[in-house]
């Protein structure tokens, strides 16, 4: 279960990185009644997504040599500069060195071997998401990739995240968590793309909970984006829906089983 009792792999961070920032945010007002403050010119204009004063997410305006329109999953690592040097030595790659954000953190930009991209985050002041796992809030992340376990050898050697399988309707879903956090830790899964022919390419996808996914997947719909997959009832997991913004950047939400702590896959 993702919790804000941050320990090393877990995320700690999420964010958006969008052509139209002021689009974005009506947009995501609409959907979780998010508000933006902006930062200013020290931080490149980089802002936070808040939902009753609470931090639920981070974003800025991009251009397209930054990247496409997205949103990247943050993980927490206690030297950014040595997690890096581990994701080279395991044949991913650094697109954003590490580098002091304020006092804040320090922060990076990787890539796994499948050249997905990925963030780490070292603490600094600023130790993470304000709240998850509520209505508005990061609640699960899923990882889609063409072989599981080259992934899962390499997010185990830069990160630590150990593999679990857990039976699902269907077949096994295999999920991650912190080393020596056990099952309970879990925060997210691994989809085998074969398994998924709605998702094309390999990708970090995070989710929102939401208490209605059908009236969030609707207005979504109306205010420009695309509803990749409309709200599916997973037993014992809750009612998930696979959605972009107006700009391409892909999310998901569920409505959570209550008492279930993973979201899995539809």
């Amino acid at each position: 279960m993702l919790t804000t009792r941050y320990v090393t792999g877990a995320p700690n961070w999420v964010d958006l990185g969008t052509p139209d920032i002021d689009g974005a945010t009506a947009f995501y007002e609409a959907l979780f009644g998010w508000r933006f403050q902006p930062g200013g010119p020290e931080v490149g204009g980089y802002g936070l997504f808040q939902l009753g004063g609470r931090t639920v997410a981070g974003g800025m305006q991009t251009t397209p040599e930054q990247g496409p329109p997205s949103w990247t999953v943050y993980f927490q690592a206690p030297d950014a500069d040595a997690t890096a040097e581990a994701a080279r030595q395991a044949r991913g790659s650094v697109l954003l060195p590490p580098m002091d954000v304020q006092d804040l953190g320090r922060m990076a930009i990787l890539a796994d071997r499948a050249g997905v991209p990925f963030g780490l985050w070292q603490p600094g002041r600023n130790q993470g998401l304000d709240v998850v796992g509520e209505p508005g809030a990061l609640c699960w992340t899923e990882l889609y990739t063409a072989d599981v376990p080259a992934a899962a050898a390499f997010y185990h050697s830069v990160l630590g995240l150990e593999t679990y399988g857990v039976d699902m309707p269907g077949g096994t879903y295999t999920t991650f968590g912190p080393a020596g956090e056990g099952e309970d830790a879990m925060f997210g899964g691994v989809v085998a793309l074969a398994d998924d022919p709605a998702e094309q390419e390999p990708h970090w996808l995070p989710y929102f909970e939401a208490a209605d996914p059908d009236a969030v997947a609707a207005v979504a719909r109306e205010r420009g984006g695309t509803v990749r997959m409309p709200p599916t009832d997973v037993p014992e997991v809750g009612r998930i829906a696979r959605l972009t913004d107006p700009y391409g950047a892909r999310f998901a939400v569920i409505r959570s089983e209550p008492s279930q702590s993973r979201a899995g896959q539809a």
